[in-house]
């Protein structure tokens, strides 16, 4: 097809009529808001096939049906009630031989696939070297071999990570070499067994602090040299949150990246996390690379690019926010609008970068008061949990880590040259630029949409959660006090010195009591 300008291009919605497109990890958190989006505003489109896996006794089409019900297709369902029956759920699963599709299944996305949008992926920063290279490596060459059968194929879509290449502090738009070739590392992960590979993952991480970025960033090298035949572009996004405008502000159903912190920094049982407050929070609402997929796939395939496209879904570049700032914003709002049944009050600082500091924090406010509350539940007879849900906050702590005390510097260029493309009316409909995302605004819904839709906690309850963190500042006074009597009482008893302070500061009070009756009863 010979390149069109730009005055001939079809809008995206027109672009993206009666063609059928193939989409893994639809069930996913950006999966979701990428059907809503596609199905709201390109709303003839052809059919999609979504890769879906069975579960807890659940056929395809059930986890399907329940899917729709759920909160963020409520605009879709009430603009159009069909909507579903565009999309086709097909029965594999990624870890599979040939993804665990029937021969059926596989002759209708041969015959009928134009766009495929690959997001399936596990984001488990700490997930064992083994199953991270099936997830994340193994099945993209599972991908490739599929999708090279594809009679109508226009473009594989590729949902990467912008932190693939977080060895790096400047990170350009392309696909950089890597330390061992993708078929030395499949090679290696079925000669040696869990223990020995989990005893040389670290040496083979090198300076990426995880297995999640290693194996992304193999799997890109992967993709560029075994599916070379195939029209390829990848998307980056960095720390994914919750939605900025659409399909409403706050929407969130998981407890990655920052909900999890806040749910555990709003409920009090947070007190320390080691992190710069310097360092940049790069994260991006999950509209925005959802708006960039579907994009990037219209120009992609308008303007067939001889080289393959890489797209930086990132904020830090050009509207930068801190941890710090965050912080700053949430734990003010955590009073706000609290979360219901907190353990403690939210603490006033969280974010400590001296590790000195922070380990006696985790110690004093962490574990000393897990270690006691268990010990009680166990004398009263209860299950102890305490101890392990902090041994699982750390262990968040510990991965997240790396991400909190770093700043990366990623380039924009085809982010900024895709947004030259689009006509008006796409740019507002597919927002990509998130310079003008105001960040204590879009941070307040972040927490309100983890109470709403990952807590399902509800608006009524704010006044009692209000009045609980009242009882709690009122217990922790009237503990302090108690404490501080005590410890005073103590040193009365083995101290002279201490008494004769004592003393010394209430005769100083009856003095001020009796001065104060006398001037008051003076007549001016």
């Amino acid at each position: 097809m010979a390149s069109i300008s730009l005055q001939d291009f079809p809008t995206v919605a027109q672009f993206y009529k009666d063609r059928n497109i193939f989409l893994t990890g639809a069930t996913g958190f950006i999966g979701k808001v990428f059907l809503e989006k596609i199905l709201r505003c390109c709303p003839d489109i052809g059919d999609i096939y979504v890769l879906i896996r069975p579960r807890r006794n659940k056929s395809v089409h059930e986890r399907l049906r329940c899917m729709f019900k759920e909160k963020i297709f409520e605009e879709l369902r009430r603009r159009s009630p069909e909507f579903g029956t565009k999309v086709k759920p097909i029965e594999g699963d990624m870890m599979e031989h040939n993804l665990g599709i029937g021969d059926e299944d596989a002759e209708t996305l041969r015959n009928n696939v134009s766009i495929v949008f690959h997001s399936a992926a596990t984001v488990k920063f700490d997930e064992p070297m083994r199953l991270a290279v099936e997830m994340n490596v193994i099945a993209v060459r599972k991908m490739i071999t599929l999708c090279s059968t594809f009679t109508k194929l226009d473009l594989f879509v590729h949902v990467s990570t912008a932190y693939a290449n977080c060895d790096r502090h400047y990170i350009e738009e392309m696909v950089y070499p890597t330390p061992v070739q993708p078929q030395q590392l499949i090679e290696l992960c079925s000669m040696l067994d869990d223990d020995t590979l989990d005893m040389i993952t670290p040496k083979l991480l090198g300076d990426k602090p995880n297995t999640y970025t290693y194996t992304k960033q193999i799997a890109e090298h992967l993709l560029v040299n075994e599916g070379k035949n195939l029209p390829l572009t990848i998307v980056r996004p960095s720390i994914v949150g919750a939605s900025w405008k659409e399909p409403f502000p706050g929407w969130i159903d998981n407890y990655n990246g920052p909900s999890g912190l806040y749910i555990a920094a709003g409920k009090g049982l947070l007190r320390s996390f080691k992190a710069d407050t310097d360092a940049v929070a790069d994260i991006v609402p999950v509209d925005i690379p959802v708006n960039m997929m579907i994009a990037t796939a219209w120009y992609t395939v308008l303007t067939k690019p001889k080289e393959v496209l890489v797209y930086h879904c990132t904020t830090g570049g050009i509207n930068p926010f801190t941890w710090g700032e965050l912080e700053s914003i949430a734990l003010k709002f955590f009073w706000k609008t609290p979360f219901e049944k907190a353990f403690r009050r939210p603490t006033s600082t969280v974010l400590r970068s001296n590790s000195l500091v922070h380990d006696y924090w985790v110690f004093i406010s962490h574990l000393l008061p897990a270690y006691m509350i268990d010990g009680f539940n166990k004398l009263s007879g209860s299950r102890p949990i305490m101890v392990d849900m902090y041994t699982k906050l750390h262990k968040t702590m510990d991965v997240l880590n790396f991400f909190t005390s770093r700043s990366w510097e990623w380039t924009y260029t085809n982010n900024d040259s895709l947004t030259q493309k689009l006509n008006s009316q796409d740019r507002k409909t597919f927002f990509i630029d998130p310079r003008s995302l105001h960040w204590p605004e879009y941070i307040e819904n972040h927490i309100l949409g983890t109470k709403l839709y990952v807590m399902n906690e509800d608006m009524a309850g704010v006044p009692a959660a209000r009045a609980h963190l009242t009882r709690l500042r009122n217990i922790r006074y009237t503990f302090n006090t108690v404490m501080v009597i005590a410890l005073w009482r103590v040193l009365i008893a083995r101290s002279q010195i201490a008494r004769n302070l004592w003393q010394f500061i209430l005769a100083l009070v009856l003095k001020f009591v009796r001065f104060t009756r006398i001037t008051s009863s003076v007549k001016p």
